[in-house]
C-alpha cells in the first residue's frame, strides 16, 4: 500500500500525515502533545502552543482530545472544500481540525451503532458556542440530505438567537457570554441523516437576574424588550424605554454596549419565535413574565404604621398581579410573610426587611429560571422528529451529543453558581481520566502489550466531599435549608466546619493555620480542587395558581400541596443533572474539546491559567504514561523502508517481520519499542524524531532527481493531453462556425434573388433580415429633434409600418419636447404662435421679428405715473409701451403711453388718462403690409363714451398687436392693408392713411388731407 498526501492547503501546500511535519517541529511545533519530549513541563506545553499559534495552526491533539486556541479572527479553514477534505479520512492522517473530530465521531456512530458525545469546555469567550456551530454546520453539509433536514436546520439556527437572548449576557470577558450549560442531541436515522434534535440546559446563572458585577449586564432579553418593543407593547406591560429606571438593570452600570444592537436583536428574536412555532398568546405570556421580573425589581418595602414590613410601591404590585395572573392580596402576603408548617399546624409570621428583599429576589430568580426551562422545552418540541412508526422501532436511530459547558473558573467573588460549575468540571475531569485510561488499556490488550498501571491523581475524594450522601457539602446544605428554626449563612458554615473539619481539601477561616488564614474570610470556605484552590462565599444562599399560561406550566400546584419532604432546588440541579449525564457520558463519550481563549497577541499568563484549570497537563501525563507513538505496520513500513537495504524498495514477507527487520537495522533498544499484533509502539518521542531526521538526511540526490523527473513527466503528459483536447475543441468550434456562416450566406443570396416575390421559404430569411436591419437602424439612429425631418427609406415590405413609426416617433418627440418647456418659454411660444397666425406672409417686418423675444413690458415700473396707477385701482398693468399718437385733425404727433390691462387698454399722457378702450368694444385693428409701425384701433362711433378711432405708431408693432390679441382672447380682428387705411375722424367723417414704399421711413401730410406714410420694403 502506497502513501498519498491527501490534505491540500489553501496555498497549494500539502499537509502530510503527522510524521511529515516532524522535520519542521522547531518552527511549527508538534501536532500531538503526546510527542513532546519534555511532556511534564508546562513551559514546553505552552511554547508548543505559541509556535503553532504564530503559524495560524490553532488545533493540536492530546491523543484523541483536541485543543483549540481562539485566534479571535477569521481563518479560511472552514469552507466546504475543507469539510470534504476531512470527510472519511483517518483521524491522524491529516492535520488536527474540528472537522476531523466531527467526522471521527460520526463514523464511530455509524460503524459501531453506538451513541457518541462531544464535550466542549472552556472559559467564557473561549469560543465554545462557535465550535458547536462548526460541528452542526459540518453535519448539515456532509450528511445525507432529507426533506426534513432543511426545516430542522432552520429551527436549529433560529433557536440560537432565542436561547442567546434569554440565556446570554455581557460579562467582563465577553459581550455575548452564555450563562448556562447546554447539552444538545442530534438524532440520525439509519442512513446517517440528521432527523431531529433535543436541547437540555444546565446551571442557568439565575443570580444574574438580581445582581450584576460592575461592567456587566443582565440577560439580553430585558434590554431588547425595552429598546426594540413597540410603544403600545411597552405601555401594556407598564414599562418605559429607559433601562436606568429598573433596579435589576442598573447594578452593572452598563445599560448600553457599542457592539450590541438591542433593537435589531429584538426583531431577530421575534422572527425566530415565529419560525420555531410559538403562538401569539404564548409570546404574549412570555413577555408578561419578562416584564414582571422588572416590576419585581422595582418593588420596594418599608415600615408600616404598626412597625410591620409592607410593600410601598403599589403600581408595581398591580402590574405584577396583572402580568402574572395572580391575586394581588395573595402576592402581597407571599412577599411580606412566611408560612411554617409543623406537625400539621400552619404558622404565619411577618418577614423582616432583609428577608422580604431576599424573598423578592428569590421569586424573580425562580420565575426567570423556570421560564427559561419552559422555553427550552418548547424549542425541543419543534426540533423533535415526529414519526410514531419510526420512533417505535428500536435501534433505528443514533445520537451524537454536544455538551457545551463552562470550564473550571475562579473569580474574585465565587457564588453558589460558580460552585456548581466547578463541581461539574470536577466530575468531568474524573470521567475523562477514567475514559482515557480505559481506552489506553483496551488498545494495549487488543495488541497484546502488557498493561502497566498508571499512577494519577484520583479526584474522587473531592467529588465525595461535595456529593457524599450524608456528609457531603450538598447534603449538609440540603439539611440546613429544611431544618426548623432560622437557618442562616453563618450557621451553614459552622455546620460545614463541624462535619468536614478534618477533610484535607476543605478549609475555612477557623480551620486554617496562621499562614493561610488571611486568604479566607470569615464568610467563606475553601475547596482544594484538582485545578486549584477556590474560595466560595456562603452569603446569599410563590408561585401557586396563575392565570398566565406559561407561568402555570412552570410552577405546578402539586409542588405546594405535596407534604412529602422535597429535595432542594440546589440538590436537584447539581446532583441529578451532573450524576445522570456524566454516567451517560461514560457509555457514549467519544471525544473532548478544550477551546483555549486568547487574544491576537499570545498572552502567556492567560494561556497558562487556562491550561492549569482545564487539566490539560494531567491529561497529557496520563496519555504519556505508556507509549508516546503507535502506528500500523503498513504505514510505518511504507514511510521508513528506505532506511534499511533489506526492506527497500519492497518488502515481500509479513508486515510484522518487515517492521522488526527495519527497527533492528535502525538500532532501536528493546525498552524503546514494542511490537503488537498490528501496530508498533514507540515509547519515547526522541526515538521517532531521530528516525525522521535520518529519513530526511539519507534521501539521496538521485532519488530526489528521479522523483522530480517523474513529477515533470506526469505534468508534461498532462499538459499534452490538455493541449490536445483544447486544440480539438477549438477546431471543432471553428468548423461549426464556418458551416453556419456558409448556410447563412446561401440563404441570403437565395433570398435576394426572390426578394420581389411573395413571402416564401426561399426569401423569408432575407425579408426578416431586411426588417431587422431597418428596425435596428431606426433604433440606433432615430431623429434627434422635432425639426429633424429625415427618415430612412424603408424596404417595400415595411412601407406602411414605417409611416406609422414615423408618426409615432414625431409625436413622442413633440410630447417630450413639450414636457421639457419651462412655463416662461411656453408663454413666449404661445405669443409667437398668435403672431404667426396674424402676420405670417402678411407683414413685411414679420420675418425680422421672429427671432426676437417678446418682453413682459417695454416700460419700467419707474416710468408709470403714480396717479395713473392709483386711478386704475385693482386693475394691474400687464404691458406698457411708449407710442406716438396722431391727432385726427391735423395729424399732429403727440407722445403717449399705451397701457394694457386684463380687460382694457388706455392711452396716458403724463398723469392724465386720455382714452380708455375696452376690449369688448374694440372692433378691429388695421395695419399696413409694409415695415412701418402704424396701427389704427377701430372703436364704435355710436358709443358716446368713446372718441373716434385711434392712430398710433410704435417701434414694436407686432409685439403690441400680439399682446392685444392675447389679452382680448384672440377675438379682435386684425385687418392687413396694402395701400391705405380708412379710419373715423368724427361722426360721418373719415380720414385716410396712405402707404407707399420708399428708401426710408417718412410721415407727412399730403395735399388731399391724407396722412402719407413712406416705409422701406424689407422683403422684395
Amino acid at each position: 500500500m502506497r502513501y498519498r498526501g491527501r490534505d491540500l492547503g489553501g496555498e497549494g501546500r500539502v499537509h502530510l500525515v503527522m510524521e511529515s511535519t516532524l522535520t519542521a517541529r522547531d518552527r511549527v511545533g508538534v501536532q500531538d502533545f503526546v510527542l513532546l519530549e519534555n511532556y511534564t513541563s508546562e513551559a514546553a506545553f505552552i511554547e508548543n502552543l505559541r509556535r503553532r499559534f504564530g503559524e495560524n495552526l490553532i488545533y493540536t491533539y492530546i491523543g484523541s482530545v483536541l485543543v483549540s486556541v481562539n485566534p479571535n479572527k477569521d481563518l479560511e479553514i472552514y469552507s466546504k472544500a475543507h469539510m470534504e477534505r476531512y470527510r472519511g479520512v483517518s483521524f491522524y492522517e491529516i492535520s488536527p481540525h474540528i472537522y476531523a473530530v466531527s467526522d471521527n465521531t460520526y463514523r464511530a456512530m455509524r460503524t459501531e451503532r453506538r451513541d457518541q458525545c462531544i464535550l466542549i469546555s472552556g472559559e467564557s469567550g473561549a469560543g465554545k458556542t462557535e465550535v458547536s456551530k462548526k460541528i452542526l454546520q459540518y453535519y448539515a453539509t456532509t450528511c445525507p440530505v432529507t426533506d426534513h433536514l432543511s426545516t430542522l436546520r432552520d429551527r436549529l439556527l433560529q433557536s440560537n438567537p432565542v436561547l442567546e437572548a434569554f440565556g446570554n449576557a455581557k460579562t467582563l470577558r465577553n459581550d455575548n457570554s452564555s450563562r448556562f450549560g447546554k447539552y444538545m442531541d442530534v438524532q440520525f436515522d439509519f442512513r446517517g441523516a440528521p432527523i431531529g434534535g433535543h436541547i437540555l440546559n444546565y446551571l442557568l446563572e439565575k443570580s444574574r437576574v438580581v445582581h450584576q458585577n460592575h461592567g456587566e449586564r443582565n440577560f439580553h432579553i430585558f434590554y431588547q424588550l425595552l429598546e426594540g418593543g413597540e410603544q403600545d407593547l411597552l405601555s401594556k406591560l407598564g414599562l418605559e424605554r429607559n433601562a436606568q429606571k429598573y433596579q435589576y438593570l442598573v447594578k452593572g452600570c452598563c445599560p448600553r454596549v457599542s457592539s450590541i444592537n438591542d433593537k435589531n436583536d429584538w426583531r431577530t428574536v421575534r422572527k425566530a419565535l415565529t419560525v420555531i412555532g410559538f403562538h401569539e398568546d404564548e409570546v404574549e405570556d412570555l413577555l408578561n413574565i419578562i416584564a414582571s421580573v422588572l416590576h419585581l425589581g422595582n418593588t420596594q418595602f418599608g415600615e408600616g404604621k404598626n412597625g410591620e414590613n409592607q410593600i410601598t410601591t403599589e403600581p408595581q404590585l398591580k402590574y405584577l398581579s396583572k402580568l402574572l395572573g395572580v391575586d394581588g392580596a395573595a402576592l402581597r402576603e407571599a412577599l411580606t410573610h412566611k408560612k411554617i408548617t409543623a406537625k400539621g399546624e400552619e404558622m404565619i409570621s411577618p418577614l423582616s426587611f432583609e428577608q422580604a428583599v431576599a424573598a423578592r429576589d428569590a421569586l424573580a430568580k425562580a420565575v426567570y429560571g423556570r421560564t427559561f426551562t419552559w422555553l427550552v422545552v418548547k424549542i425541543n418540541q419543534s426540533l423533535a422528529f415526529k414519526d410514531d412508526v419510526y420512533n417505535s422501532s428500536k435501534g433505528s436511530s443514533s445520537v451524537i451529543g454536544l455538551l457545551d459547558i463552562y470550564g473550571f473558573e475562579v473569580f474574585q467573588h465565587n457564588s453558589f453558581e460558580q460552585f456548581c460549575i466547578n463541581y461539574c468540571n470536577e466530575k468531568l475531569q474524573q470521567l475523562f481520566i477514567e475514559l482515557t485510561l480505559k481506552s489506553e488499556q483496551e488498545e494495549y490488550e487488543a495488541e497484546g502489550i502488557t498493561w502497566e498501571p498508571v499512577k494519577y491523581f484520583d479526584n474522587k475524594i473531592i467529588c465525595d466531599l461535595v456529593e457524599g450522601k450524608h456528609k457531603g457539602l450538598i447534603s449538609i446544605l440540603d439539611e440546613e435549608c429544611l431544618r426548623p428554626g432560622e437557618p442562616s449563612d453563618i450557621s451553614f458554615l459552622e455546620k460545614l466546619e463541624d462535619t468536614l473539619g478534618g477533610h484535607a481539601h476543605f478549609v475555612t477561616h477557623k480551620l486554617s493555620n496562621g499562614k493561610t488564614r488571611k486568604a479566607v474570610s470569615r464568610e467563606e470556605f475553601k475547596l482544594i480542587h484538582y485545578a486549584g484552590e477556590v474560595n466560595y462565599s456562603v452569603n446569599g444562599e410563590l408561585a401557586n395558581q396563575s392565570g398566565n399560561s406559561v407561568l402555570s406550566q412552570c410552577f405546578h400546584r402539586e409542588e405546594v400541596t405535596d407534604q412529602k419532604r422535597p429535595e432542594t432546588v440546589r440538590y436537584t440541579h447539581t446532583h441529578t443533572h451532573t450524576h445522570t449525564h456524566t454516567h451517560s457520558l461514560i457509555c457514549h463519550l467519544s471525544v473532548i474539546i478544550h477551546p483555549v481563549k486568547s487574544i491576537r497577541r499570545f498572552d502567556e499568563a492567560l494561556v497558562r491559567h487556562q491550561v492549569k484549570y482545564l487539566g490539560l497537563m494531567e491529561n497529557l501525563r496520563v496519555r504519556r504514561a505508556g507509549f508516546a507513538y503507535r502506528r500500523h505496520y503498513e504505514t510505518f513500513l511504507q514511510r521508513y523502508k528506505s532506511l534499511c537495504p533489506r526492506t527497500w524498495p519492497n518488502w515481500q514477507g509479513r508486515l510484522a517481520d518487515g517492521v522488526a527487520t527495519l527497527v533492528q537495522h535502525l538500532g532501536y533498544k528493546p525498552e524503546e519499542y514494542k511490537l503488537g499484533k498490528t501496530k508498533i509502539f514507540i515509547r519515547f518521542p526522541k526515538t521517532l524524531f531521530s528516525t525522521e531526521d535520518s529519513l530526511e538526511a539519507r534521501r539521496p540526490t538521485s532519488w530526489r532527481g528521479y522523483r522530480e523527473r517523474a513529477k515533470y513527466l506526469r505534468i508534461r503528459q498532462a499538459v499534452i493531453v490538455i493541449q490536445s483536447a483544447w486544440r480539438g475543441m477549438i477546431s471543432r468550434q471553428k468548423a461549426r462556425r464556418r458551416r453556419h456562416a456558409v448556410d447563412i450566406i446561401r440563404k441570403f443570396i437565395k433570398g435576394f434573388i426572390y426578394r420581389h416575390y411573395e413571402r416564401c421559404p426561399e426569401n423569408e430569411y432575407f425579408l426578416d433580415h431586411q426588417r431587422f436591419s431597418f428596425l435596428m437602424m431606426l433604433f440606433r439612429n432615430p431623429p434627434k429633434s422635432v425639426l429633424d425631418k429625415s427618415w430612412p427609406i424603408p424596404p417595400p415590405c415595411l412601407t406602411e409600418a414605417s409611416e406609422h413609426l414615423c408618426r409615432l416617433c414625431m409625436r413622442n418627440m413633440m410630447r417630450a419636447y413639450c414636457r421639457r418647456i419651462q412655463p416662461e418659454w411656453k408663454k413666449q411660444m404661445e405669443q409667437k404662435v398668435v403672431a404667426s397666425q396674424i402676420f405670417k406672409d402678411q407683414k413685411d417686418s414679420y420675418p425680422q421679428s421672429v427671432p426676437k423675444l417678446f418682453v413682459a413690458s417695454r416700460l419700467n415700473s419707474e416710468e408709470f405715473n403714480l396717479k395713473v396707477i392709483q386711478t386704475l385701482g385693482n386693475d394691474k398693468v400687464k404691458y406698457g409701451i411708449a407710442v406716438t399718437k396722431y391727432d385726427r385733425r391735423g395729424y399732429k404727433a403727440r407722445p403717449r403711453q399705451l397701457l394694457l390691462t386684463s380687460s382694457f387698454a388706455m392711452l396716458v399722457a403724463e398723469a392724465k388718462l386720455k382714452q380708455r378702450i375696452d376690449y369688448a368694444t374694440l372692433r378691429s385693428i388695421s395695419v399696413s403690409s409694409l415695415s412701418d409701425g402704424f396701427m389704427v384701433l377701430h372703436v364704435p362711433s355710436e358709443d358716446n363714451k368713446q372718441k373716434s378711432d385711434v392712430v398710433l405708431q410704435c417701434d414694436h408693432l407686432i409685439e403690441v398687436v400680439t399682446k392685444l390679441a392675447t389679452m382680448a382672447d384672440k377675438k379682435i380682428k386684425v385687418n392687413m392693408s396694402q395701400d391705405s387705411i380708412t379710419f373715423a375722424v368724427a361722426r360721418g367723417k373719415e380720414g385716410v392713411i396712405d402707404f407707399t414704399s420708399g428708401p426710408e421711413l417718412k410721415v407727412a401730410k399730403c395735399k388731399k388731407g391724407h396722412l402719407l406714410v413712406t416705409a422701406p420694403k424689407l422683403n422684395p
